[in-house]
């Protein structure tokens, strides 16, 4: 059994927070060259989608952009760290286009995209124990990809952690190796993210589409969860 957590320093930081949860098991996420079409039109129309939210020239005046950078500025943070939404729209706003990685990757950067909010996924076999957002108590083992050497977390700062360390820092803002999604992911856990309310309404349409993909591509009907304030733990596995 695995529970999804949002520990109560999270939510007293952030008491709007919302977490849109989908659990997706059984599924293939080999890459398929033949579906490299379909997923860069996923991601081109995300990246369409996405220009609604970058209307001010100055790009960190944008509402979204402006709105992460202050939740960020609520807790300890590694310098230069940004929101995930962040990254991908300020892709957009240089013109950059995006490429196929993986199909869900591929899925949850495309949703991202269109609704302007954060997403993630984890490899649901890889987590041990719950999975948590909580603060950092710092100095929880962390290696990104590509890492020989572990880059704790800070104390203060935000995670998503198990039994074994963290897992994403500043949110989802970095994720670590360790269960990161790999073609190799049979059962896994995507997540959206949002700090107020109408960030969580934009999440509540985005989790819809990452369930409509996600049960289209792979063929398999996914569990949707809401946490909250009200409702803080769920078990997803």
């Amino acid at each position: 059994m695995k529970n999804i957590v949002i520990d109560q320093e999270v939510i007293d930081l952030f008491p709007e927070i919302q977490l849109s949860v989908l659990t997706l098991n059984n599924i293939d996420n080999k890459v398929d060259e033949k579906d490299d079409p379909y997923f860069q039109k996923l991601l081109d129309d995300g990246s369409t989608e996405a220009k609604k939210f970058i209307t001010e020239e100055d790009f960190k005046e944008n509402e979204v952009v402006d709105q992460w950078r202050e939740a960020f500025r609520k807790f300890k943070t590694k310098k230069g760290a940004r929101s995930s939404i962040e990254a991908l729209l300020k892709r957009v706003n240089q013109e950059k286009s995006f490429s196929p990685i993986s199909p869900l990757v591929d899925i949850y950067n495309s949703v991202s995209l269109s609704f302007g909010v954060p997403c993630g996924g984890e490899d649901l076999d890889k987590v041990q124990g719950d999975l948590h957002l909580g603060v950092a108590k710092g100095g929880e083992d962390f290696y990104p990809l590509g890492a020989e050497e572990s880059s704790p977390a800070l104390e203060g700062e935000v995670i998503y952690y198990d039994d074994a360390g963290a897992i994403c820092r500043c949110f989802n803002w970095r994720e670590a190796k360790r269960t990161m999604l790999t073609e190799d992911t049979h059962n896994a856990v995507l997540v959206v993210e949002s700090i107020n309310n109408e960030q969580a309404e934009r999440s509540a349409e985005a989790i819809e589409k990452l369930k409509s993909l996600s049960s289209k591509y792979f063929d398999v009907e996914g569990d949707k969860y809401t946490l909250n304030k009200q409702n803080s733990s769920e078990e997803i596995y």
